[in-house]
């Protein structure tokens, strides 16, 4: 991966994490997560645990895996807005939050310098294991690079599970390797 792919890729990772939690990180976050009781191992349905991180309050924890093979990157947020989150991806309460989700992203992504935004109209219902969730896929440009997210929220335990794979073209992935890491990721994190 060329290192400007790199440095965009980080710079990706930074919108996203600070978007979500609107504060910067304060340690690392639990291996298994209290609330959801969902486990943070070293190594996940074939990715990479390449860091995490809690905000200062403890509330909202980040969870960053890499798949060294494609290099298809998944972050999975948990949080709850001080709520308890209704369960599934049809409730008003997740409905609500994925628009917030999404807007926050192209704010953040606009604010950053990246260009070009573009989403579909309406989200899709996209299933991953047993759990379904709310899902779009959105990209922007940075330099001369698209970059594409396929954001994923659903009510899991009293919480928000966000998931977030990010790829870009000049990597040459496609959805479709995301959609293959997403299949055996998913399935292991909620097993």
């Amino acid at each position: 991966m060329t290192s400007r792919l790199l440095a965009a890729l980080a710079l990706l990772l930074l919108w996203v994490g600070t978007a979500s939690a609107q504060i910067l990180p304060g340690g690392t976050a639990p291996s298994t997560h209290p609330g959801t009781r969902l486990n943070f191992p070293p190594s996940l349905g074939g990715a990479e645990l390449e860091h995490s991180y809690t905000t200062p309050v403890g509330r909202d924890v980040h969870y960053v895996y890499q798949y060294v093979i494609n290099k298809v990157q998944i972050t999975v947020f948990l949080f709850d807005n001080d709520r308890r989150v209704t369960a599934g991806s049809e409730s008003p309460m997740v409905t609500t939050q994925f628009t917030a989700e999404l807007d926050a992203a192209e704010k953040a992504m606009k604010a950053d310098g990246f260009t070009n935004f573009e989403r579909p109209a309406v989200p899709s219902d996209c299933r991953y294991g047993s759990i379904a969730f709310r899902c779009i896929v959105y990209s922007a440009l940075a330099q001369r690079d698209r970059l594409f997210s396929k954001l994923l929220l659903t009510g899991y335990n009293g919480y928000f599970l966000k998931i977030r794979v990010d790829w870009s073209q000049g990597s040459g992935q496609t959805t479709a390797d995301a959609d293959r890491a997403l299949q055996a990721f998913v399935p292991a994190l909620v097993k």
